[in-house]
């Protein structure tokens, strides 16, 4: 696959954003998970949002990003997947790069994520976009790494695939 989309996620594609968030968590054997109705309530709407890669009529990615309601004007970035088969492309900087401008358009000064020892990719990839350790702030079990980015602007560019 070579040629993919990235969108904002409506309601009526719950199932399918169901779907590969049930392949996210099997994939990075995720214990605090949301339910569909807490997907409902907080991912749709101001402010927050699910943004799906969509390549060959199949949602090969996905990436959230919720209200950080401990701080003002912050958004927490959650569950960057691209399903293996299609990795190698583009596609996370892609999904990333679509709730980064997100974030900054609606005015987030900072975005935060968690991520586990185990995950040197992302660990990467995030360190890249200009994420850096910050203190624990939540209480998810598995996560033993916590990062955060003050956005500036929109201009920072999202590294290559």
């Amino acid at each position: 696959m070579t040629k993919f989309s990235v969108h904002r996620a409506t309601l009526g594609e719950i199932d399918a954003l169901w779907e590969i968030l049930s392949e996210y968590y099997a994939a990075a054997k995720v214990v605090a998970r949301d339910s569909q109705n807490e997907l409902e309530k907080d991912y749709f709407g101001e402010g927050v949002g699910i943004w799906l890669a969509t390549g060959e009529s199949r949602i090969v990615g996905c990436v959230a990003l919720r209200r950080f309601a401990a701080i003002q004007n912050a958004g927490e970035v959650k569950r960057l997947y691209v399903r293996p088969t299609d990795r190698g492309q583009g596609i996370a900087s892609a999904l990333y790069g679509a709730l980064e401008k997100y974030s900054v358009d609606f005015g987030y000064r900072y975005l935060y994520l968690d991520t586990t020892e185990e995950m040197k990719a992302a660990q990467n990839f995030y360190q890249a976009l200009g994420y850096e350790n910050c203190p624990r702030y939540n209480d998810n079990p598995q996560a033993t790494i916590f990062m955060r980015k003050e956005l500036r602007s929109f201009d920072k560019q999202i590294p290559p695939k």
